[in-house]
């Protein structure tokens, strides 16, 4: 039947433009749906590259998706012909105490993972590029990496379109209901389509999509930059890592360079500015900005000179930073990806790859548990 398809992805970022690739091979009639160009500057997806670690504080339960996340990255781009995953190594960077760094070695030895605890000392010998303070910790985790970000996307939706999907860009949907039969029929600006499964993966449009979501989904901007260095060799791939930096000013996130003759920097990451997702001004936050510079200048001051590229970036936060990835209420039919809360692209390859296990046999080989929608209302009561 014309319009007609096994599932629906709504959104074709990180997330999902890899359903879109789990679906097809698994023989799907696959739909997805685009707001924007593919790859675009919009929402969450863009900015060349994307840090991945194992060694995860914000909850050691991440950790078995983490390795499934790290697999699945090399597998895609071996069956893209494209490097999708750099690894460099990872390391978390907080004062003694910060808690941080204790996380991560917690979910370090609880998953087996390799890993060295490093004194302020030990950093600066090894990653002489930072200048920290002598309380500093930094938790040094060799599988740690990045994820060439639009890159993936492109991949994800290339592999997907080969297998037979069918993606549309610059279509949003404008509403979708559920139909008699348990399925559901979505409408965008250029026309209606069915299907017996939806995933809602358009990040910071998913509370528009799914009111249940919209009382613990926040969307808020946050600011990324590329600064001209003094030193470029101290900050090559093989010599320096990506890394979590704790410290007065914030926290921020950091990249070796790659593809850009900047150091990337990004954050402060809780200095969070609300913002609506359909303005379509997209301009750095003057005072993040400031806050990331002064970070490069006191803590990477190799990597302080001006900035080349600034962008923004839009985060859709939950009220305890965790995903969401269930199914809607009074909508089984309906899975929600995934309120990534500033920390969820790493994981884009498996959340895709889960989304496919869902609405093909409505089973995980994970637990999510910890993403339902239901512990909001438990936290309420």
């Amino acid at each position: 039947m014309a319009n007609s398809y096994d599932v629906i992805v709504a959104g074709v970022g990180g997330m999902g433009s890899a359903a879109c690739w789990h679906l097809a091979q698994r023989g799907q009639r696959v739909l997805g749906l685009e707001r924007f160009d593919l790859g675009h500057g919009m929402g969450s997806s863009h900015g060349l590259t994307r840090i991945i670690r194992l060694a995860y504080f914000e909850g050691s339960h991440y950790v078995p998706m983490l390795k499934r996340a790290h697999q699945l990255w090399k597998e895609t781009g071996e069956a893209a012909n494209t490097q999708l995953l750099y690894v460099t190594g990872s390391i978390d960077l907080a004062p003694e105490g910060a808690g941080f760094v204790e996380s991560s070695l917690a979910s370090c030895i609880e998953h087996g993972l390799a890993h060295e605890v490093l004194d302020a000392r030990a950093i600066a010998a090894r990653f002489p590029a930072f200048k920290l303070t002598p309380q500093h910790k930094g938790l040094w985790q060799p599988d740690g990496g990045f994820v060439a970000s639009e890159r993936a996307i492109y991949a994800h939706a290339g592999l997907a379109m080969a297998r037979g999907a069918e993606i549309r860009t610059n279509e949003p949907i404008l509403s979708w209901r559920p139909t008699a039969h348990g399925g559901v029929e979505v409408t965008t600006a250029r026309g209606t389509y069915s299907a017996g499964k939806l995933i809602l993966s358009a990040g910071a449009w998913n509370p528009e999509l799914a009111q249940a979501l919209a009382p613990n989904a926040a969307v808020v901007k946050q600011t990324i930059g590329w600064f001209a260095v003094s030193k470029p060799a101290l900050f090559q791939p093989d010599r320096f890592p990506v890394f979590i930096l704790t410290v007065d000013e914030g926290n921020f996130y950091g990249f070796p360079l790659w593809e850009h003759p900047g150091f990337k920097l990004g954050g402060p990451h809780f200095a969070r500015q609300p913002f609506d997702p359909n303005d379509s001004e997209r301009v750095a936050n003057e005072g993040q900005v400031d806050a990331i510079r002064q970070c490069l200048a006191r803590y990477i001051p190799d990597a302080a000179g001006a900035p080349l590229t600034v962008r923004a970036c839009m985060y859709t936060v939950t009220p305890d930073e965790h995903f969401v990835i269930d199914a809607l209420p009074g909508a089984e039919q309906v899975t929600l990806l995934s309120c990534c809360s500033g920390h969820g692209y790493k994981f884009a390859s498996v959340i895709g790859e889960i989304a496919a296990d869902l609405a093909t046999t409505g089973q995980s080989a994970f637990d999510l548990s910890p993403f339902s929608l239901a512990r909001f209302q438990k936290a309420a009561a």
